[in-house]
C-alpha cells in the first residue's frame, strides 16, 4: 500500500494595492481611470512627446531663421501664406483619409516631413542661401521654406494624433487620461526649447537635423502601437464608402456643434496671433544675433511648457472631473481676458512673455483636452474630416486674421 504524498499547492500572487491614501490622491487627479488604460497612455503619451518635442525645437529656431534669412518685417505675410497654403494641404489629407488606414497617416506625413527636414537642414548650410547669405530680403526663399513647413507639420500632425487619440478613448476614460498624456509628452516640450538655448555650442542646423530624426521615429512607435492594440486599428476604420474631400466643410456647416468649437478655437488664436508678433518684434529689436533669439525663445519654451507639465498633472484631470467640461472650457476666455488687461497695464517685453506662457500653458494642459473630449461621441469622418477644417484652417485663419492686424 502506497501512501499519498500531500504536493504543497502554489498560491497565486495577491496583487499589490497602492496604500489607501495613495488611492485616494490617484482618484482625486485622475478618477476612475482603469489600471488597463495607462500602459495605453503611455505609449501615445511617447508619440506625442516626439511630435511636440520636434516642434517645439523647430519653433523656437524657425523664427530665428526667418527673421535672419527673410526679415522680421515679413512675419505677417508668412503666417498669411500658411494659411493660403493650408487649403490645398488639407483637401490631400482628405483624400488620404479616404484612401489610406488611420494609423497609416503618421507614416505618410512623418516620413515626408522628417525628410524634408533634414533636406532643409542641408540647403541652410549652402553658401549664400542660408544663415551666412547677407542680408535678409524677401528674395531669399529658404526662409519661406523653413518657415511653411515648421507650420504646417505643427498644422497637420498634431491635429492627426488627437483624431487618432479620439477615436480609440470613450469619453470617461479621456476625462482623466488626457491630461496624462499631455503631461507626458510635456518633457519633450521641454527638450526641445531646451536645446535651442544651446543652439551657439550645438549649432542651428545640427538642431534641424535632431529634429527631423525624432519625426522618423513617430511612425515605428505607431506601428507598435497598433501592433499592441489591434482594436485601435478597427475603431478608426471608416464605416460606409468614401466620403469625398469636401465631407468635413458639410458636416461642419450642418451641426451647430461643430461651429462652437470652430469660433472657440479661432478666438484664441487671433488672440495669440497679436500678442506673437508683438514680442517677436521687440525681441528682433532687442537682439541682432539670432542665436540669441534662439535663446530667449528656447527660455520661453521652457516656462510654457513647465507650466504644462505641472497643471497636466495635478490639474487637468481633477478639474474635469471636479467642475465638467463646460465650466472648463468657459473658464479658458476669461483667464485670457485677465491677462490682456494685465498686458494693458504693463506693456513690456516681459509682460508679454509671462503673458504668453499663461496663455499657451493653459492652452495647452486645459482647453485642448477638454475641446478634444467634445469629439469623441462623434462619428470618424467628424473626428478627421471636419475636425481638420476646424483645426487646420480655422487656426491658420485667426493666424491670418490676427497677421493682417499687425501687418
Amino acid at each position: 500500500m502506497t501512501e499519498s504524498v500531500d504536493t504543497p499547492v502554489r498560491e497565486s500572487p495577491r496583487p499589490v494595492t497602492p496604500p489607501p491614501a495613495l488611492e485616494r490622491v490617484r482618484r482625486a487627479l485622475w478618477g476612475d481611470l482603469p489600471r488597463s488604460e495607462y500602459a495605453k497612455i503611455a505609449l501615445l503619451a511617447a508619440v506625442f512627446l516626439l511630435i511636440v518635442g520636434s516642434y517645439w525645437l523647430l519653433r523656437t529656431l524657425k523664427d530665428a531663421i526667418f527673421m535672419k534669412i527673410t526679415g522680421r518685417l515679413l512675419i505677417p505675410y508668412a503666417k498669411m501664406l500658411s494659411f493660403a497654403l493650408m487649403v490645398p494641404l488639407i483637401l490631400v489629407y482628405q483624400r488620404l483619409v479616404d484612401v489610406v488606414e488611420k494609423h497609416q497617416l503618421f507614416y505618410i506625413l512623418c516620413g515626408g516631413y522628417g525628410a524634408l527636414f533634414l533636406l532643409l537642414s542641408a540647403a541652410l548650410a549652402v553658401p549664400g542661401w542660408g544663415l551666412d547669405g547677407g542680408p535678409p530680403g524677401a528674395h531669399r526663399l529658404l526662409g519661406w521654406a523653413v518657415y511653411l513647413a515648421v507650420e504646417s507639420f505643427a498644422s497637420l500632425t498634431v491635429p492627426l494624433f488627437w483624431s487618432f487619440t479620439n477615436s480609440i478613448f470613450d469619453t470617461n476614460s479621456a476625462k482623466s487620461g488626457f491630461g496624462l498624456i499631455v503631461w507626458g509628452a510635456q518633457f519633450g516640450a521641454i527638450a526641445g526649447p531646451t536645446l535651442s538655448r544651446y543652439a551657439s555650442s550645438f549649432g542651428i542646423l545640427n538642431l534641424v537635423r535632431i529634429a527631423g530624426l525624432l519625426i522618423l521615429y513617430v511612425p515605428v512607435l505607431i506601428a507598435r502601437f497598433v501592433r499592441r492594440y489591434p482594436e485601435a486599428r478597427q475603431r478608426t476604420l471608416t464605416a460606409g464608402p468614401a466620403t469625398g474631400a469636401m465631407e468635413g466643410l458639410r458636416l461642419l456647416y450642418r451641426y451647430k456643434y461643430l461651429l462652437g468649437i470652430f469660433a472657440v478655437t479661432t478666438l484664441f488664436e487671433v488672440i495669440v496671433t497679436i500678442l506673437d508678433y508683438q514680442m517677436k518684434f521687440q525681441l528682433d529689436v532687442q537682439f541682432s544675433d539670432p542665436t540669441a533669439i534662439s535663446h530667449f525663445m528656447g527660455g520661453f519654451g521652457q516656462w510654457t511648457n513647465g507650466l504644462t507639465l505641472v497643471f497636466s498633472f495635478i490639474g487637468t484631470g481633477f478639474f474635469i472631473n471636479r467642475y465638467g467640461l463646460t465650466a472648463c472650457l468657459v473658464a479658458f476666455p476669461i483667464a485670457v481676458g485677465g491677462v490682456a488687461v494685465f498686458l494693458t497695464l504693463r506693456p513690456s517685453l516681459d509682460a508679454l512673455f509671462y503673458a504668453m506662457v499663461v496663455i499657451k500653458g493653459l492652452s495647452y494642459a486645459l482647453n485642448v483636452p477638454c475641446k478634444e473630449i467634445l469629439y469623441i461621441p462623434t462619428s470618424t469622418d467628424i473626428r478627421f474630416k471636419a475636425k481638420s477644417w476646424v483645426d487646420m484652417f480655422g487656426g491658420r485663419a485667426a493666424k491670418s486674421v490676427g497677421s493682417l492686424i499687425t501687418a
